[in-house]
C-alpha cells in the first residue's frame, strides 16, 4: 500500500506538467491568431481613415476652387461696373451729336462761318468722347454685321455685292468693346437678273 501511495504521489506532478503544456501549446498557437486579427482590424481602420482624409482633401481643394472663382468674377464684374459707368451718359450725348451732324448737312449751302464753328464744335464733342473710350462705327462699304450694324432697308444693287453695306442712316457707337448703339444702314441685295434699263431694280426696291 505505501508503494502504491509514493506511486501516486510521483505520478501526480507529472500529469500536471503535462496540463500545464498542453494549455500553453493552445496559448501559443491561438496568440498568433488573435494578432492577425488585430492586425486587419487596424489596417481596415487606417484605410478607413485615409478614405476619409481623402475626401476632406478633395473637398478642401473644391471649396478652394470655388472662393477662386468667386473672388475672380466679383473682380471682373466691378472692372466692368468702373469700366462702363459712363455708359447712361455717352447714350445722352449721342443725339446732340446726332442733331449738330446734321445741322452741317443742312448748313453747307450757308454761311461758311456757320458751318466752320459748326465742325469745330463736333470735332471737340467726338474727341471729348474718344477720351472716354467711345468710337465711332463706320459701316459703308462694309460686310453686314448683325452685331454691329441694324438693317433698316435691303435694296437691290448693280454696283454692290449681296450683304455689302451701301448706305449708313445713323452712325453706331462702341463704348470700348461694347456696342452702345448699332449703325442703322441700308444693305444691298446684289445684282438683279433680268429686265431692261434698271426696271427689275425699282421693282424690287418698290417691294420693299
Amino acid at each position: 500500500m505505501t508503494d502504491a501511495i509514493k506511486d501516486n504521489t510521483l505520478t501526480s506532478p507529472e500529469k500536471a506538467n503535462g496540463t500545464d503544456t498542453e494549455t500553453a501549446e493552445n496559448q501559443a498557437q491561438s496568440a498568433p491568431s488573435s494578432g492577425r486579427e488585430e492586425l486587419e482590424e487596424l489596417r481596415a481602420k487606417v484605410r478607413e481613415l485615409e478614405l476619409e482624409v481623402e475626401e476632406a482633401r478633395k473637398a478642401y481643394l473644391y471649396e478652394r476652387a470655388e472662393l477662386e472663382n468667386f473672388k475672380k468674377r466679383v473682380q471682373r464684374e466691378q472692372a466692368d461696373l468702373m469700366r462702363f459707368a459712363t455708359e447712361p451718359l455717352v447714350r445722352d450725348l449721342l443725339p446732340v451729336v446726332d442733331n449738330l451732324e446734321r445741322a452741317l448737312q443742312h448748313a453747307k449751302a450757308g454761311e461758311q462761318s456757320i458751318i466752320q464753328g459748326v465742325e469745330l464744335t463736333l470735332k471737340m464733342f467726338l474727341d471729348a468722347l474718344q477720351r472716354h473710350g467711345v468710337t465711332r462705327v463706320e459701316a459703308i462699304g462694309e460686310v453686314f454685321d448683325p452685331a454691329l450694324h441694324e438693317a433698316v432697308a435691303h435694296l437691290a444693287s448693280e454696283e454692290h455685292d449681296a450683304n455689302r453695306v451701301i448706305e449708313q442712316h445713323q452712325v453706331g457707337y462702341m463704348l470700348h468693346d461694347r456696342l452702345v448703339r448699332p449703325a442703322l444702314v441700308s444693305v444691298s441685295r446684289g445684282r438683279v437678273n433680268g429686265g431692261a434699263n434698271g426696271s427689275s431694280l425699282a421693282a424690287t426696291e418698290e417691294s420693299d
